[in-house]
């Protein structure tokens, strides 16, 4: 069966509104490989199915981000259960961080996680993310932090990473990576944009050797009132379509 007729087949079996999740997190992984920010297979994003299941979406182990497409990613259950046949496993440690906060996090209908470079490096330092950027006001007013563990295998991590989490919607894990949820694809991915993007600078600040300007708190009080003047409710609208442009221009197969 090629990968087209394959896609029309899962379109007939789901729902129209599961088709758009699908294509939305499909393109989330392009993107993030656009971008750099994936680390081959290993790291992984996922989208609520809309629906009362609690149901979710998730990469296929052993696809690169690049290869993702909206028939191929798997669907589970909280359990880790397939709930639609795939030839594909998915990523353990993946299924134990996005399950904890899917399940204790309903506003949470998409999670990304990611071990960019300088996500990774930033989540190493003492400090964690610093008050030096535009970006980083906007990661700070919503920002948590959860120290490492090892490889997220266990279910006893769950309940601490959940307690670090709290309410907020960037979550640092140390020694490891970046974490954003959102009530949508769009919003979640333009929150790591941020997130990426707060890091990275705060490198090369860091890097230049310069005694670095750091920004009152008071601006980062009201970072929220600002983005939300900027952008409105829903961040990820206004940048969204033409990402997906870009992807179109690019390679339109993550809508297979």
């Amino acid at each position: 069966m090629t990968e087209l007729q394959s896609s029309r087949t899962l379109r007939a079996r789901i729902t129209p509104e599961e088709w758009e999740q699908r294509v939305a997190l499909a393109a989330a992984y392009r993107l993030v490989a656009h971008f750099g920010w994936d680390d081959l297979i290993f790291t992984h994003l996922s989208a609520r199915v809309p629906g009362p299941e609690h149901h979710f979406l998730i990469n296929p182990y052993g696809m690169t981000f690049d290869e993702v497409t909206a028939s191929s990613l798997v669907k589970v259950d909280l359990d880790g259960n397939k709930v639609m046949p795939s030839p594909y496993d998915i990523n353990p440690a993946g299924f134990t961080i996005h399950s904890a906060i899917h399940a204790a996090r309903e506003d949470a209908k998409c999670i990304l996680h990611v071990h960019s470079v300088n996500g990774a490096a930033v989540s190493a330092q003492e400090g964690g993310v610093l008050p030096v950027s535009q970006q980083s006001i906007f990661v700070l007013s919503s920002l948590a932090y959860h120290d490492y563990e090892g490889v997220a295998l266990r279910e006893e991590e769950k309940p601490r990473l959940v307690r670090d989490l709290g309410d907020k919607s960037f979550l640092m894990l140390r020694n490891h990576g970046l974490i954003t949820l959102a009530g949508n694809v769009p919003d979640a991915f333009l929150l790591m944009y941020t997130f990426e993007s707060a890091c990275m600078i705060q490198v090369r600040a860091q890097a230049g050797g310069g005694k670095l300007v750091p920004i009152d708190p008071a601006i980062i009080a009201t970072a929220g009132e600002q983005a939300a003047e900027v952008t409105g409710s829903a961040i990820g609208a206004l940048a969204w379509p033409a990402l997906l442009r870009k992807l179109d221009r690019i390679d339109p197969s993550y809508r297979d």
